[in-house]
């Protein structure tokens, strides 16, 4: 869970048990951090109403059955210490209840599935809707999403997730090993092609475009995809695997299915979305049509999360991606150029492979300033091998050239899940050798 060190799990409801005993309505959970000049006790039920069958003022209306059907409940509210800084400034607070003291709490709250529907925008609305609009609230962060299992079902969820994905990549029990064709921007068709065939050429099993590659007018999509497609397929032809390239299909609805299908008869086996600007409903009805995998880009993501009291956590973030139906979702790298701390990053990849309401898991993609050394870390912290890690100039920068870049991954997951030190294990392996020379400063 992103920022999980500043919060701990208070509840566990299994997801076959999430019936209300009282009324016999299937419910599911969404628990939030929750900061206010009033008592969060308070806050919470404001938060129930607001999010269910109430508003500021009691109205005719809401009846006993009605609330009995409709209105959310307040299950738990676990206190945190108090601040004397409101996190978020509120003039209603300022108005109403103007204070020194800020308290925190940890408020898990009960909803109604009946409210909801198989209907992921109203799932959102539900549990992130006006609630970060709330005058009452001066911090408000979505920390976890519980859905009942016979609910959850309701959703697409991913078509391949990582066994199947592992299958058209032709690779098992190790990460699959990729990169992002660089420069991001300004490569010509032809281009592109020559870095592909290069990649290729050195045993690259993922490639992707970098999020900011869609349909520029030098390059359009089109263009690209005829440009690419022979070359992967002579090297499809040498390897006995296709290797899996993710095209940026991201546009509008209809450009996009007509994109995914271009791919499809093109011989392709991934495509790529950024899943926060094309929307949920999007990715549901791509979802819905493709054949596909759903490689995942989170770009826009740190202004869903950066302020740790505003927000979602990237757990809740990636459960709602899983019910829309992805099979990959990139988690950011450790020790990378970005902002994140490497606790959060490795939290957010766990979270990917956690059981959640029988969803299947999503593929962890890791990128951003990696090359072989991280490996050891990578898997100690996860203990598994289920991730693409993805390396830049960790390949394509690596001294003795593409295929040792390709190598030394390779070389440093041997060494991680064999427990030998990398120095030990660059013995008589050239490119991982390399690599700690080149790299190991960085």
């Amino acid at each position: 869970m992103r920022q999980s060190s500043r919060f701990k799990k208070i509840i566990s409801i299994e997801a076959t048990m999430m019936v209300d005993q009282k009324t016999r309505r299937e419910e599911f959970t969404a628990r939030f951090f929750v900061e206010s000049s009033y008592p969060i006790e308070q806050v919470s039920e404001v938060i129930a109403g607001e999010q269910s069958s109430g508003t500021f003022i009691s109205l005719p209306g809401e009846s006993a059955e009605l609330k009995e059907r409709s209105r959310a409940r307040v299950i738990s509210v676990k206190p945190l210490p108090t601040v004397t800084t409101a996190s978020l400034h509120s003039a209603y607070l300022d108005r109403h209840n103007p204070s020194k003291t800020f308290y925190r709490g940890e408020v898990t709250i009960a909803f109604p599935t009946a409210n909801i529907g198989t209907n992921i925008p109203a799932l959102l609305t539900t549990i992130a809707g006006n609630l970060f609009e709330i005058g009452e609230v001066s911090g408000l962060r979505v920390l976890d999403v519980e859905l009942p299992e016979r609910f959850a079902a309701g959703f697409h969820g991913p078509q391949f997730g990582i066994e199947g994905t592992r299958k058209l990549c032709g690779v098992h029990d190790r990460p699959i090993i990729g990169t992002i064709i660089k420069p991001s921007i300004g490569l010509t068709p032809e281009q592109t092609a020559a870095v592909v065939d290069e990649l290729c050429a050195g045993g690259i099993e993922f490639l992707k475009d970098d999020e900011l590659l869609i349909d520029p007018t030098y390059a359009s999509f089109d263009a690209r995809l005829n440009a690419v497609m022979p070359v992967l397929h002579k090297h499809a032809d040498r390897l006995g695997r296709m290797p899996m390239y993710a095209i940026n299909i991201s546009g509008s609805v209809d450009e996009m299915l007509r994109r995914h299908d271009a791919v499809l008869e093109a011989g392709g086996t991934c495509i790529m979305l950024c899943l926060n600007w094309v929307g949920h409903s999007a990715v549901e009805h791509i979802r819905k049509h493709a054949q596909l995998p759903i490689h995942g880009h989170r770009n826009g993501w740190g202004a869903f999360t950066r302020n740790p009291q505003l927000g979602f956590s990237f757990e809740a973030y990636q459960k709602v991606w899983r019910l829309a139906g992805i099979d990959h979702l990139h988690v950011n790298g450790i020790q990378s150029k970005f902002w994140e701390p490497d606790d959060s990053v490795i939290s957010s990849a766990l979270s990917c492979l956690a059981r959640f309401s029988g969803i299947q898991p999503v593929l962890p993609v890791f990128s951003s300033g990696q090359w072989a050394a991280q490996a050891p870390v990578l898997f100690n912290k996860l203990q598994s091998v289920d991730l693409m890690h993805l390396a830049g100039g960790g390949i394509i920068g690596h001294p003795l050239g593409i295929e040792a870049g390709v190598q030394s991954m390779r070389e440093g997951w041997e060494a991680a899940v064999q427990g030998i030190p990398l120095q030990h294990y660059a013995e008589g392996r050239p490119a991982l050798a390399a690599a700690l020379q080149k790299f190991g400063g960085v």
